[in-house]
C-alpha cells in the first residue's frame, strides 16, 4: 500500500508540474528535447516534465533607455544625447531562438544608431529637427532587430546637452539676433511715420492757411508746458515774402 501511495504521489506531481499558466501579455514558446516545438497562446497548458520547457515571453510594448552618448557633431560640436526606445516582440519564437536578450541587443543597436544620425548632422539640425533624427535612427534599428521578430514602435531623443562654453555663445548669438530684429522693427516703424507725415504736410499745403493752423496748435501745447526757452514766432506771409526776394536775386 505505502509503494501505491507514493506512485500516486508521484503522478501528482508530474500532473502539477506540467500545468503550465500564460498570462494574456505573453506567449510561451516550447522546446522539446531541445528542439522548437510551436507557440503556447494564453490560458492554462501541459508541458511534459523532464522532456519539454516553456520559455515565456512578454509581449507588450517595452520601453528601455538608450544610455547617454557623447558624440562629435557634423560641424565638430560634441554633444552628449540619450533616448527611449519602444519595442514590442511581434514573433516570440524568433525573439527566443535567434538572440540570447533581444532587449539587451536592440539597446546596443540604438546607440550605434544615435552615435551614428547624430554624428552626420549639424547641431542646428540636432537642435530644430529632434523629431527627424528619432524616426532615422528608429528606421535603422527596425530593419537590424527586424531579424529577431522585433518591432520597434517608436524611437524618441530625451536630452541634448552642450558644454558650458557652447551654450554661452548661443545665448550671445540668440541675444545679436533679438537686437538685429529690433532695430528692423524700429527703422521700419519710423520709415512708415515719415511717410505718414509726408502725406499729412502735402495735405495741409494744398489747404489755404493749413499750415498756420497747424503752427498755432503747435504752439498750444508748448504753452502748456513750463520752459525757460523764448520762442519767436514769424507770420507766414512775412517768411514767404522773404523767400522771394531771395529767390529774385
Amino acid at each position: 500500500m505505502e509503494l501505491v501511495g507514493y506512485i500516486f504521489i508521484g503522478i501528482a506531481v508530474l500532473v502539477i508540474s506540467s500545468i503550465k499558466i500564460v498570462n494574456q501579455y505573453e506567449r510561451g514558446v516550447v522546446l522539446t528535447l531541445g528542439r522548437y516545438t510551436g507557440i503556447r497562446n494564453p490560458g492554462l497548458r501541459l508541458v511534459v516534465p523532464f522532456i519539454q520547457r516553456m520559455i515565456r515571453v512578454d509581449v507588450r510594448s517595452t520601453p528601455i533607455d538608450v544610455s547617454k552618448q557623447e558624440v562629435i557633431t557634423k560641424d565638430n560640436v560634441t554633444v552628449n544625447v540619450d533616448a527611449v526606445v519602444y519595442l514590442r516582440a511581434v514573433k516570440p519564437d524568433r525573439a527566443v531562438l535567434e538572440i540570447t536578450n533581444y532587449v539587451y541587443g536592440t539597446s546596443q543597436f540604438a546607440q550605434a544608431a544615435l552615435r551614428d544620425v547624430i554624428g552626420n548632422a549639424d547641431l542646428d539640425d540636432v537642435l530644430t529637427k529632434r523629431d527627424e533624427m528619432s524616426r532615422l535612427i528608429k528606421e535603422i534599428v527596425d530593419t537590424q532587430t527586424d531579424q529577431w521578430g522585433i518591432d520597434v514602435e517608436a524611437v524618441k531623443i530625451q536630452n541634448i546637452e552642450l558644454a558650458q562654453e557652447m551654450k554661452r555663445a548661443m545665448a550671445k548669438q540668440a541675444e545679436a539676433e533679438r537686437e538685429r530684429r529690433a532695430v528692423i522693427i524700429t527703422a521700419e516703424g519710423e520709415k512708415a511715420a515719415a511717410s505718414v507725415v509726408a502725406e499729412a504736410a502735402a495735405m495741409l499745403m494744398k489747404v489755404p492757411g493749413g499750415i498756420n493752423v497747424r503752427t498755432l496748435q503747435t504752439l498750444e501745447k508748448i504753452s502748456e508746458q513750463p520752459s525757460q526757452k523764448t520762442l519767436f514766432v514769424l507770420p507766414a506771409d512775412l517768411t514767404n515774402t522773404i523767400a522771394k526776394l531771395v529767390s529774385h536775386q
